[in-house]
């Protein structure tokens, strides 16, 4: 007598056989790079050139200079994942342009999405 194979449905398994392995890594080295190293890209010549800035901005010397520690604001951390790079903005979706990328602005893609999933519903109707 000759066995059908189950088709599986759901799998209450451990992660290693849910495909887990299928997960790959969304953003570009690029913005890996910038992301560690606060790197910003200058356009000298054919080749691209990165001009690597490292800044401790916990240094006090770095915090008591009034030119450079608008550095220190906890605005300008982690710029590259708000987007303002080129890097981050290649990652967030931001490069196009027309009536087909209106959904990727002002905030991402994703946040988009949830604001036009989420039903929103008055208290006491």
């Amino acid at each position: 007598m000759l066995k059908r194979p189950v088709p599986k449905g759901i799998v209450y398994s451990k992660p290693k056989h849910q495909g887990i392995t299928q997960l790959k890594f969304q953003r570009n080295k690029r913005s890996v790079a910038e992301e560690l190293l606060g790197a910003s890209w200058v356009d000298s010549g054919t080749p691209p050139n990165f001009e690597i800035i490292l800044v401790d901005v916990a240094h006090s010397a770095i915090r008591d200079d009034l030119r450079i520690n608008w550095l220190c604001k906890p605005v300008h951390k982690h710029g590259e994942l708000h987007g303002l790079t080129s890097a981050g903005n290649k990652y967030r979706g931001l490069r196009g342009k027309g009536h087909t990328h209106h959904k990727a602005r002002p905030s991402s893609p994703r946040a988009t999405w949830k604001r036009n999933q989420t039903v929103s519903l008055r208290r006491y109707r």
